[in-house]
Parts: structure tokens; C-alpha cells; sequence
């Protein structure tokens, strides 16, 4: 699946930042694949709107899983990238998801925490208990936050950002993400998507010093669509 200026949904832009709702499929920097990654997409976005000659500089703060869906921040100068870096090292960039899983977890809300180990030959992570070699620490929060006819929507606010990290641990706990073969669904969505969606970031702007608050509406779908709003 390629992206094109068409279908780019922004969220948020202004001379430092672009905001913007990755579709499921989407790659947000270049891979393997060749596909056309979101960093280029956003490129042509802002080279044509703002009728800018010669390269544009897009850089790229975070990612999100391919199967993923929702926000990602680009920089568009260089010193909005480097002091948004800081921010997501020092934790400052508040990041929010919501899943749908199949089980509901024991537990109405909960806080989980396990030490992930990533395996890049299978591009997979796997929980621990307890701390072993090349293992990572991994705390997220979770909340019920809607009951559907098959599915429970959770809410989750992540402390630390593993790879696969929400994946990893909310199959652990037996509510693996709808769609998501990896990490336990028994089967795949249609379009190859997992129902995982990185629904609202809150920040203070690298350089205006304003608190951005930004909601990403979810993918259209008949499941997300019954998810309240």
C-alpha cells in the first residue's frame, strides 16, 4: 500500500511541524519493500504546497509498525527535530492508543511491566519476567474503555517505547490485538492492518512553547466506527 498527496490526512502543521494519520500499511521510513515510505509522501506535500525549490527537510521523530495506524510527528527544521529527539528521550511527548483485542483483560485497568527481548531474525519481541541478557525494561497502562459485541477497546498510556511493546504485552496478558498474527490473533484483517491505533499525543511545542494536544481519527471501518468517539 503507497500513500499519495490525495489521501495524506494532516493533522497539524506549521513552519517546525507536520502532524499527520498513518494509514495501516503505510511505511514511515524507507525499507526492504521499496514501497514508498510516509517521509517521502510528506516531502511532496509540503515541496508542492508551499511551492518550495530544491530539497525539503523532513525529519522523521518516531515510527509506528507498519500494521499500525494513527500519529506521527515530522520536523521540518532541523532544530524542531533535534529538540523533539530530546523530548521523546526525556519522555516529554505523551503518547495514547487504542486497541481492540479480543479478551478482555482480567482487569479493568492495570499497569504492565516485563523486560522484552527483540529477535531481529524474526522481527519479534518476547516477554520476561525478570531482567535477562539484552532484555528491556517495558511499562505501559491500560484501561477498558468500551465493551463491543466481540471486542474490548483499551486505552493505553506508554511509559517506555519497546519494540512491539503494546503487542508483545497485551498478548502476554491473553488479549492479543485484533488482527495481529504475531502476537497470537488467530487470524489476520482484511487488509493486512492490525487493529492498533495511536489515537492522541499531547506535547509543548519544540519552539512556540504551546501545549499541542492532537486526536487522530480512527480507520473507517465497521468495528472502529461502533467505538465511541
Amino acid at each position: 500500500m503507497q500513500s499519495t498527496k490525495e489521501n495524506l490526512q494532516v493533522l497539524f502543521e506549521d513552519n517546525h511541524l507536520i502532524i499527520v494519520n498513518k494509514r495501516a500499511g503505510d511505511i514511515t521510513q524507507g525499507d526492504k519493500t521499496g514501497d514508498k515510505p510516509l517521509n517521502e509522501v510528506v516531502k511532496e506535500y509540503v515541496k508542492v504546497k508551499y511551492n518550495k525549490p530544491g530539497n525539503v527537510f523532513i525529519g522523521t521523530v518516531h515510527r509506528l509498525d507498519r500494521p499500525t495506524s494513527g500519529i506521527v510527528i515530522f520536523a521540518r527544521t532541523s532544530k524542531a527535530l533535534e529538540r523533539l529527539n530530546k523530548m521523546l528521550r526525556d519522555k516529554t511527548i505523551n503518547k495514547t492508543y487504542w486497541a481492540l483485542v479480543k479478551n478482555k483483560p482480567k482487569k479493568e485497568r492495570d499497569t504492565l511491566t516485563n523486560f522484552l527481548k527483540k529477535d531481529p531474525k524474526k522481527n519479534k519481541s518476547f516477554v520476561y519476567k525478570k531482567e535477562i541478557d539484552g532484555s528491556k525494561k517495558a511499562t505501559l497502562h491500560y484501561k477498558v474503555i468500551q465493551k463491543l459485541e466481540n471486542y474490548t477497546l483499551l486505552e493505553i498510556d506508554l511509559e517506555t517505547g519497546r519494540h512491539h511493546q503494546i503487542r508483545t504485552q497485551l498478548s502476554n496478558i491473553g488479549s492479543p490485538i485484533k488482527g495481529d498474527l504475531k502476537y497470537g490473533f488467530p487470524r489476520s484483517n482484511k487488509d493486512g492492518s492490525i487493529s492498533l491505533h495511536a489515537r492522541k499525543i499531547n506535547f509543548i511545542h519544540p519552539v512556540s512553547k504551546e501545549e499541542i494536544k492532537i486526536t487522530a481519527p480512527t480507520p473507517k471501518d465497521v468495528i472502529w466506527n461502533a467505538c465511541n468517539e
